[in-house]
């Protein structure tokens, strides 16, 4: 059967309706599985330093301060703060140091002030020993005659040669040395806590040995004497 030219225009439209909705869906389906692609920003906090002008908080904050006797201390009031960095000019200037009962000859503890403002804030400056050398030494046993003097110098009984330093550091304890009463004794130097010991003997004096040569001497004074009186009568 022959279709009419008009059924086939029909058809004709038709067809071309079909494929523009079919051409249309293709198009809807690609675009509904196109990948979606994200993007992730991260966001970043530069870090800068503070300006140090911005970080001084001006709080006052002293140091304990230990020095070593007969040594000067400073006179610069930044020495004696904890935190100098973080305190302005303008309030350096204005502090005041007093360390007037401090006492760098003697060994202790003395306290020191900074004012600021009508307030003061106290600390503590310690004075302390010198460290002195580690010497290991010896002692003498001495021998001296009953009645001699017996030195006080400590480096007179050590064996070994010590410093000035050590020498004056050196505790000499005589204290059981009886120099007018014939003996032995014990006497002791002390030095950094350690004690030693030594021996010192009192030797009473031997006997007076008259010799040939002595007798003679003094036969020859009587001589001497004796003329010097019978010339002297003579005169008369």
């Amino acid at each position: 059967m022959k279709l009419k030219t008009k059924e086939l225009q029909i058809l004709a439209i038709i067809i071309s309706i079909w494929s523009f909705i079919l051409i249309g869906s293709g198009i809807s389906l690609n675009k509904q599985n196109k990948t979606i692609t994200k993007k992730t920003y991260s966001l970043s906090i530069k870090k800068e330093k503070i300006a140090e002008s911005q970080a001084k908080i001006n709080e006052i904050k002293l140091k304990n301060i230990t020095i070593t006797v007969n040594n000067p201390i400073s006179v610069n009031v930044e020495d004696y703060l904890e935190n100098a960095n973080q305190i302005s000019n303008d309030i350096l200037s204005k502090l005041t140091l007093d360390t007037s009962l401090v006492n760098i000859n003697q060994v202790g503890t003395y306290q020191y002030t900074i004012k600021y403002n009508k307030k003061i804030y106290t600390a503590n400056i310690i004075v302390k020993e010198k460290e002195l050398p580690k010497v290991d030494f010896t002692l003498k046993n001495i021998e001296i005659t009953l009645g001699d003097s017996i030195s006080q110098n400590p480096r007179n009984y050590i064996n070994e040669t010590v410093s000035d330093e050590v020498n004056n550091a050196l505790t000499l304890d005589l204290s059981q040395v009886t120099t007018n009463v014939a003996g032995t004794y014990q006497y002791s130097i002390t030095y950094k806590n350690t004690t030693y010991t030594g021996y010192i003997t009192i030797k009473a004096p031997g006997p007076t040995i008259i010799g040939p040569n002595t007798a003679t001497n003094e036969k020859t004074d009587d001589t001497i004497k004796t003329n010097e009186t019978d010339k002297a009568n003579e005169t008369k």
